[in-house]
């Protein structure tokens, strides 16, 4: 297909026309079009294939899991509504509050970073257009928390915390991802646990309309993979979607219209109130849904991960290391996600431990400075990236200043010298290492770090 960027960006109205599901083999194709005065649709058909039971599901996993689409065709949407990023969308079900809540927040607030950084901010305010009248009534589904919890494996220290606290716990977790690479998998061998995995398969003209010109950028893709988790979950017959979102994914980068811009916004405690709120109104699935570690902070869950060394070869946390698709090369070393889970580990293990993870020093070189100045609110805001906040780097920075294994290294010299004495002041450790704030967690599960 030959297009300009200009026919692209001459799309005036996104629609998620529908979706199907293959219950044999767990296909869901979800549909989209993007429509404009003189000029053809531009279709695009996402397909996700769902993790399959080895006994049929029944009518009433199907009907939830059924429902819980719905709302996977709003969420996966925002893939193919940057293409244009028009004024307004159309949606095919009716939605109730919550589900109109979450629909237009995953719009607004989870394609913010989207909307600044393409200096687009009618996105902030995108109008949501549904069927009228009020959707058909679900009967309430309380998952049963007594069964196996599918836990979503990213790779990275979080993940593998809320694995093993679950594990600790006697709840037996299913280790589960969308698309996972060599990186998640060798996580999974690690934990010794039989693993889930569903796939997700863009619509390959997306790649051909964005080398034409169409716009391009962040979107929540948490807020997509936990509904492909959800629809697994349910599917299945397994008990609720844990996630490792901590409190600092809440923490917004900068303001902008009025509106906090958030790299993380899909991973905060606001995303998963509000899909959680949706998945109890519209699909009928009460405590579906929850992050193990939503009162930690960064600092806190590396020093969790600290006490064990099962997956030190295993793990990792950087996204360009992760897109290589391969296992042996774990961090990148040149990035804000690994400056920060360096600068996070360092207090909470030996030097000669740290290096073994990353295969480098990054303490050790000063190339590195600007970039943990950005970490420690230094220079410009806080990375486009999933960091902690500026509090914890420094309270990190404060704890190796006192080590006498890092105190004498130039690096962090240079680094505690370029730190106001107004940051030292205001970064508390205890806040740091004290568990606070909103937790959607079940009173049956544990309370990690606490």
């Amino acid at each position: 297909m030959a297009l300009s960027a200009d026919e692209i960006l001459r799309r005036d109205l996104f629609t998620a026309e529908g979706y199907d599901l293959d219950v044999e083999t767990g296909t869901v194709a979800l549909r989209y079009a993007l429509t404009g005065p003189g000029v053809a649709p531009l279709r695009f058909t996402e397909t996700v294939t769902l993790p399959v039971p080895e006994t049929a599901p029944d009518e009433d996993a199907v009907a939830r899991t059924h429902r819980v689409l719905e709302l996977l065709l709003i969420a996966a949407g925002v893939s193919y509504y940057k293409v244009a990023a028009p004024p307004a969308i159309a949606l095919p079900h009716r939605l109730g509050p919550a589900a109109r809540a979450l629909a237009t927040a995953i719009y607004t607030k989870g394609m913010g970073e989207f909307a600044y950084r393409n200096a687009l901010p009618h996105v902030l305010t995108v109008e949501i257009r549904t069927p009228e009248g009020a959707p058909d009534a679900v009967p309430v589904h309380a998952l049963d928390l007594e069964n196996r919890p599918l836990s979503a494996v990213g790779g990275g220290k979080d993940s593998i915390v809320t694995l093993e606290a679950l594990r600790a716990a006697g709840r037996d977790p299913v280790p589960f991802s969308v698309n996972p690479n060599g990186v998640i998998e060798a996580v999974n061998r690690a934990s010794g646990l039989t693993a889930l995995a569903a796939r997700r398969r863009i619509d390959p003209l997306l790649f051909e309309v964005n080398k034409a010109g169409a716009r391009n950028g962040h979107v929540p893709v948490t807020a997509v993979n936990s509904l492909i988790a959800v629809a697994s979950a349910a599917f299945n017959g397994l008990g609720p979607v844990v996630m490792s979102n901590e409190r600092s994914a809440s923490d917004p980068n900068l303001v902008w219209h009025g509106v906090e811009i958030n790299h993380q916004w899909s991973k905060g405690v606001e995303a998963e109130g509000l899909l959680r709120d949706a998945l109890a109104e519209h699909a009928g699935l009460t405590d579906a849904y929850f992050s193990l570690l939503r009162r930690l902070s960064e600092l806190h869950i590396a020093r969790l991960y600290a006490e064990t060394d099962r997956y030190d070869d295993v793990v990792t946390s950087c996204n360009r290391a992760f897109l290589l698709h391969n296992a042996t090369t774990r961090w990148c070393g040149d990035c804000p996600k690994c400056r920060f889970v360096f600068l996070a580990m360092a207090p909470s293990m030996n030097r000669d431990r740290l290096r073994r993870i990353f295969g480098t020093d990054l303490l050790a070189d000063q190339a590195q400075i600007p970039g943990f100045l950005e970490l420690l609110g230094v220079d410009a805001h806080k990375p486009w990236e999933c960091v902690g906040e500026v509090e914890e780097c420094v309270v990190a920075l404060d704890l190796l200043r006192r080590d006498p294994e890092w105190q004498d290294e130039p690096v962090v010299k240079a680094l505690a010298d370029a730190v106001p004495d107004s940051a030292w002041e205001t970064a508390s450790h205890s806040d740091v290492f004290t568990p606070g704030g909103a937790s959607f967690v079940p009173g049956s599960y544990p309370r990690v770090g606490e």
